[in-house]
């Protein structure tokens, strides 16, 4: 047992990054249960067994539905600049403070305006969950882990889901909202006693407990030469930024090595709003419903979402295990290579199921399913790892904020006009554009993104030149920031 407690702990494990990693995780798991909620309440708060004494209308549940989504956008600016001002560490307890408030509103009342204030602030933690968790992940974690640790933001939030799809169908509705109040409230108490980033720490000349922060980190002694590199790299990339202008996405813009990098993050964000994952899991019960009319297999719309739930968290736990092994490149180009192709699929079995030619029912329900695997297992944590990877502390949230903004606005759109569209030009051609969408992507990924693990800033910003400034390269002065 001591030798088991001994390699677990010894000097330069990586246990403590797990640790933190993990409980960074636990407000995206809040979110997912935000998300997931929905589901079996939708069901129950329309029906007349309603909690709240009478069912609430299409139109309710709509707003409560999309608001999160909306709020998301200014949301993403106001997380990103709380983690830059105060900390990762204020930042991510501030979310937890809000999932509680979102559960404790609901307990507190029924009223229709209570909920539309409570799915309001779900749009900040969604927020959180995709400026604030990745980017802290990122900065607490070893370049070899951080890719394994920076899929588990899609983990838990599908697993979150996929809890709130199981417990919303076996528990009261009283019970099941005191039961994820527990886990933001058990979070913030606990996470108190974790590190504030180093990077945070290094930029605020908090030198001295940025070592302590990476000395419990890293397992390793204050005395260690790998703690002083690591201390000496996070001060050369920012000091790389200084004098940059306090405007950062002007400096982005502006600057060819962070404008092609600011690109990159942006294709790979809108590619996983336009795989089709979002309105194939809008479209999933029509396409269960079709399926069951040849297998005879009738599943209940919470059931469906069970499902659905299963192979998401199929789809990210095998991400979590394979990126480091793998690559961010070749798991972002296979999965959107899988996805482009199952759509097409579904595509014509729409067009032939519409000129009436006999085909299998099973097909839908299987590219249904590849869609979401490759969208859990590739296109959703991948795009915010390489944002996270491509830049420094300085304009790290910053652009996951501008991305995760650009990507809620598509998928506000999306979700307005897909069934208009899909009436009136057909729903296959809507299927077609999603898979072509991500056939276009896996080119743009070959020819132009680069591989970013286990790599450092400079190494990522060296391949991001054209020949020709790779040539220039030594004739440039001593200091060059790339």
């Amino acid at each position: 047992m001591k030798r088991i407690f001994y390699n677990v702990f010894r000097e330069g494990s990586q246990v403590n990054q797990i640790i933190c990693a993990f409980l960074i995780c636990i407000p995206i798991y809040g979110y997912g249960t935000c998300i997931g909620w929905m589901s079996p309440m939708t069901v129950l708060l329309q029906s007349e067994k309603s909690p709240k004494g009478v069912p609430l209308t299409d139109n309710e549940i709509s707003w409560m539905a999309s608001l999160p989504y909306l709020i998301c956008v200014p949301g993403t600016y106001l997380v990103a600049w709380l983690g830059d001002k105060y900390g990762r560490k204020n930042a991510l307890l501030f979310m937890s403070a809000i999932n509680a408030i979102i559960w404790i509103l609901k307990l507190c009342s029924m009223n229709i305006w209570v909920f539309i204030v409570a799915r309001i602030l779900v749009g900040i933690v969604m927020a959180g969950s995709c400026v604030t968790c990745p980017t802290y992940i990122k900065e607490i974690s070893d370049d070899n882990i951080r890719g394994a640790l920076g899929c588990w933001g899609a983990l838990f939030f599908t697993t979150g889901s996929l809890s709130a799809y199981i417990i919303g169908d076996m528990l009261s509705y009283e019970v099941i909202l005191i039961v994820f109040l527990a886990v933001p409230l058990i979070h913030f108490v606990v996470f108190l006693i974790m590190p504030e980033s180093p990077s945070f720490l290094i930029k605020k000349e908090k030198d001295q407990e940025a070592t302590k922060a990476l000395v419990w980190l890293r397992s390793r002694k204050s005395n260690d030469a790998l703690i002083q590199e690591e201390i000496n790299t996070i001060k050369r990339e920012q000091k790389n930024d200084e004098g940059k202008g306090k405007y950062l996405m002007k400096n982005i813009l502006t600057d060819k090595i962070l404008f092609r990098a600011f690109q990159i993050s942006l294709v790979a964000a809108l590619a996983r709003e336009l795989c089709g994952a979002v309105p194939v899991l809008n479209f999933a019960g029509d396409i269960f419903s079709l399926a069951s009319d040849v297998t005879g297999l009738v599943l209940s719309p919470n059931q469906q979402a069970m499902v659905l739930g299963v192979v998401q968290l199929c789809g990210a736990t095998m991400a979590s295990g394979i990126v480091e092994r793998c690559g961010r490149r070749p798991l972002l180009f296979i999965t959107c290579i899988v996805s482009g192709i199952s759509m097409c699929i579904l595509a014509t079995w729409f067009l032939l199921n519409e000129i009436n030619i006999a085909v299998p029912a099973w097909i839908p329900v299987l590219t249904l399913c590849l869609c979401i695997f490759c969208d859990a297992a590739g296109l959703m944590p991948i795009s915010v790892i390489i944002a996270g990877e491509t830049f420094s502390f300085k304009y790290r949230g910053t652009v996951l904020a501008t991305t995760m903004a650009i990507a809620s606005v598509a998928d506000f759109f999306q979700l307005l006009f897909f069934k208009p569209l899909s009436k009136s030009i057909g729903i296959y051609a809507a299927f077609y554009f999603f898979g072509a969408m991500c056939l276009i992507t896996a080119l743009y990924v070959i020819f132009v993104v680069p591989e970013t693990r286990n790599r450092q800033l400079e190494e990522i910003y060296y391949d991001l030149r054209t020949k020709k400034e790779k040539r220039e390269l030594p004739k440039q002065a001593n200091g060059a920031t790339y």
